[in-house]
């Protein structure tokens, strides 16, 4: 009809280094700060997964929806790994549960998940969890059926994406390997 069509942004793609008290999100409508307010560049920038405003870590940011598609969709089974301190020690039947699965509040049995003991931590422990599902606060849904309170959850890789050095709010461009 004689109206042009706008040409469409490059493809951009960020690692951040997402801090606890921000949110997963591209604006929220009470101005919390959000993951969008950490990258100032121009552009259609959004998250790619989740985590929740008191989780920190690894999160992906783009405006490829092909890629975050095929990032989140539970079919593809993509590996998130995270750095996890629970409040006690765990014993044996707790890091069983979790490689065996977890019936949630809503009936919903977790995928087995990779689990092990990292270290001691005053009371409690770090623990590295790989899950490739992500259900929303399954991390601390888990721990609380099975009597593990976390304290922290830090995300430390998506697939074979990893958080490296960046610090909490950093974010840098990833290279075209990585992309790819």
């Amino acid at each position: 009809d004689g109206t042009s069509i706008p040409k469409a942004e490059p493809l951009m793609y960020y690692a951040l280094n997402k801090p606890r008290g921000i949110l997963s999100a591209v604006s929220d409508p009470r101005n919390r700060k959000t993951v969008r307010d950490l990258i100032p560049v121009s552009g259609t920038l959004y998250p790619v997964g989740r985590l929740d405003e008191d989780s920190e870590g690894l999160v992906l940011m783009t405006n490829d929806g092909e890629l975050a598609n095929r990032l989140t969709h539970p079919k593809y089974e993509h590996e998130k790994e995270y750095k996890v301190l629970v409040a006690r020690q765990p014993d044996e039947q707790q890091l069983d549960a979790i490689r065996h699965g977890i019936i949630l509040e809503d009936g919903h049995r977790t995928a087995p998940a990779r689990v092990t003991l990292e270290n001691s931590y005053g009371k409690g422990a770090w623990l590295r969890i790989i899950l490739k599902e992500g259900r929303k606060r399954q991390i601390r849904e888990m721990g609380d059926r099975i009597g593990l309170p976390v304290v922290r959850i830090l995300r430390i890789r998506i697939g074979n994406l990893k958080l490296g050095n960046l610090k909490p709010g950093e974010w840098r461009a990833l290279l075209p390997d990585e992309v790819r």
